[in-house]
């Protein structure tokens, strides 16, 4: 292989990795810790996605006391937001993606592997590899206070989750759930209720 093809290839390899593993670099690790602790938050390493930028830009906002386990992963590219409120408990593993908005109230744990977003990835165009084709999404996901996803629930676009609800693990929650309900499945369906609005604070 001539020399100045393996240049190129080492000029893009090195791109990449600059790109994919930015947040390993120790300054910017120190940068994220701080802009975290600004708001009484912790994470734990590693931390995945463009979360510096978003945190500087107001775009993902954290609130005090929510704590990110190692391998949570948020994305907001763009004009994009992640709303994540008080007291929030983020297990490892966790996936935000946004395209939009995605809000989580206060209080609510998410188990390992839980993944959240407001889009999907477009399938359609038969001619075009789905890598090209974008994302597409039915309006913001939201998930009320003091909710508690299972293990590797998925919440998908335009979905809103009331507060005071359980999602079952391995659930796959495609409608809006009411408050106050415990449901499970794929595509997950109420099976119960975590009280009411009258008896629980």
């Amino acid at each position: 292989m001539p020399r100045s093809e393996i240049a190129r290839q080492s000029r893009l390899w090195a791109a990449r990795w600059r790109w994919y593993e930015r947040n390993s670099l120790p300054w910017r690790r120190a940068q994220i810790h701080w802009e975290t602790m600004r708001r009484e938050a912790f994470v734990r390493w590693p931390v995945h996605g463009n979360v510096l930028e978003a945190l500087r830009e107001g775009r993902l906002s954290i609130g005090p006391h929510t704590l990110l386990e190692p391998g949570v992963w948020i994305t907001a590219p763009g004009e994009a937001q992640v709303r994540i409120g008080e007291g929030v408990f983020l297990n490892m593993g966790v996936m935000i993606a946004s395209q939009g908005l995605v809000e989580i109230g206060d209080h609510c744990m998410l188990a390992n592997g839980c993944f959240i977003s407001d889009a999907s990835h477009r399938y359609q165009d038969q001619e075009k590899p789905i890598t090209w084709q974008g994302f597409e999404s039915k309006g913001p996901t939201r998930i009320g206070d003091n909710c508690w996803l299972g293990a590797h629930v998925v919440i998908t676009s335009g979905v809103t989750i009331g507060r005071r609800c359980v999602i079952g693990a391995n659930s796959v929650v495609t409608k809006d759930v009411e408050p106050y309900t415990i449901a499970v499945g794929a595509p997950a369906r109420p099976v119960g209720s975590t009280g009411s609005a009258a008896s629980t604070p």
